[in-house]
C-alpha cells in the first residue's frame, strides 16, 4: 500500500489520489480519474489555498488535469466542497440530498457558520471547533453549488471509462455518493470511511452507514480511496465496520450500568483504534449510540464542549485525568 504522505499517489490505469495526512479535521482526500483528455475530480479540498495547492500538483503531473470539466463533490461538507470555487467552468455533480444540504450549509442560518465565524461567542464549544478548524478560514468565501444533481444512481464515462456515482446516504450525511470505478476495481468513498480516523457519527444514520460498507464490500474492489486517512482496501473498510461495532457494544454497556454518556466515552478502552487521529470524536460517537439506546439527546455544544475537554486533556498527557495521570494507558 502506497506511503501515507501529503500529495499526489498514483493508483493505476489514469487514476490517481490526493492524500492529506493525519486526515483528522480539514485533512480530507480527493482523487482524478482519468482516460485520455478527458478526467473527473473526486472532492476539492477546505479552503481554496489547499484546493489550489492540489490543482497545481496534479497539473503538474497529469496532462488531462488541466481542463477539468467534471467534479463530484460526494458529499455537503466543505473540507469536500469548498474549493469549487476555482473551477468555474467545471460541471458539478452531487446527489438531490448533498446539494441541499450544501445550500444550509453555506447559509445563514447553518449554526456551524455562525461558530467558526465567532467562536468567541460560543464557550468552549466555539474554542474546540476553533482548535480544530480555525486555521483553515472555512466559510470565509462563497460556495459554488452543484450544476448537476442526481437521486440514486449517474453513469458517467471519463473517457472509455465507466464510473458509477451511486448514493449510499444517509451514513455520514444524508446525500454521501462513491464513484466506483468498476475496470479499475476502485472506489472513492468519500467520508463513508474513515480510515485510521475516529469517524463523525450522526444518531439515524448508524445502520444505513453500515450498510453502505457491506454494499462497497460486496464489490469487486482492490483499492480504496477514504475521504480521510491512508488508502486501504477492503480491510480498511471491514475496519470501520469493526469500530462501530466495538464501540456499540461498549458504550451499551455502561448506558445499561447507568453512566452518563461523558463518562461512559473516557472509560471505554481504544483497544484496537489507539492511535486513530481525532480521538475526542468519542465523545460524540458516544453520544451517538446513548441516543440510538434511548437516552435524550444532549444539546449539540454541550458534546462539543466535551469533545474540546477531552481534546485539550489529551494533548496535556491524558484524556482522562490530565497531564499528571499516573496511570499507563492508551
Amino acid at each position: 500500500m502506497t506511503t501515507y504522505t501529503k500529495g499526489l499517489h498514483e493508483l493505476g490505469n489514469g487514476a490517481w489520489a490526493w492524500l492529506q495526512p493525519d486526515g483528522g479535521f480539514g485533512l480530507s482526500n480527493a482523487g482524478l480519474i482519468t482516460d485520455g483528455d478527458e478526467c473527473l475530480l473526486v472532492d476539492t479540498l477546505t479552503n481554496l489555498p489547499l484546493t489550489q495547492e492540489m490543482l497545481d500538483g496534479m497539473r503538474a503531473q497529469i496532462p488531462a488535469a488541466r481542463h477539468i470539466g467534471t467534479v463530484l463533490n460526494t458529499h455537503a461538507h466543505p473540507d469536500h466542497t469548498a474549493g469549487n470555487l476555482l473551477l468555474q467552468e467545471a460541471e458539478i455533480i452531487a446527489s438531490v440530498e448533498a446539494a441541499a444540504e450544501m445550500l444550509f450549509i453555506d447559509g445563514p442560518d447553518n449554526p456551524m457558520k455562525q461558530m467558526l465565524q465567532h467562536w468567541q461567542r460560543f464557550g468552549e464549544a466555539g474554542q474546540y471547533m476553533h482548535e480544530v478548524m480555525g486555521r483553515f478560514g472555512v466559510h470565509t468565501t462563497e460556495q459554488r453549488m452543484p450544476t448537476r444533481t442526481f437521486d440514486q444512481t449517474l453513469t458517467l464515462s471519463v473517457g472509455n471509462k465507466t464510473v458509477e456515482l451511486i448514493k449510499v446516504g444517509p451514513a455520514h450525511t444524508r446525500g454521501d455518493v462513491v464513484a466506483y470505478v468498476p475496470a479499475d476495481r476502485l472506489v472513492f468513498t468519500g467520508d463513508v470511511l474513515f480510515h485510521e480516523v475516529h469517524p463523525l457519527l450522526f444518531p439515524g444514520g448508524v445502520d444505513s452507514w453500515l450498510a453502505a460498507c457491506d454494499r462497497i464490500l460486496s464489490w469487486d474492489v482492490e483499492q480504496v480511496v477514504p475521504g480521510h486517512g491512508p488508502l486501504t482496501d477492503k480491510r480498511g473498510v471491514q475496519g470501520l465496520k469493526d469500530y462501530i461495532a466495538y464501540f456499540r457494544t461498549e458504550a451499551r454497556k455502561r448506558f445499561d450500568a447507568g453512566l452518563p454518556y461523558e463518562e461512559a466515552a473516557r472509560d471505554i478502552a481504544l483497544d484496537a483504534f489507539g492511535g486513530w487521529a481525532d480521538e475526542e470524536r468519542i465523545l460524540g460517537n458516544v453520544h451517538t449510540f446513548y441516543v440510538e439506546f434511548g437516552a435524550t439527546p444532549r444539546p449539540l455544544l454541550e458534546v462539543m464542549a466535551e469533545s474540546g475537554r477531552y481534546r485539550r486533556l489529551k494533548l496535556a498527557g491524558c484524556a482522562r485525568h490530565g497531564a499528571h495521570c499516573p496511570h499507563p494507558h492508551d
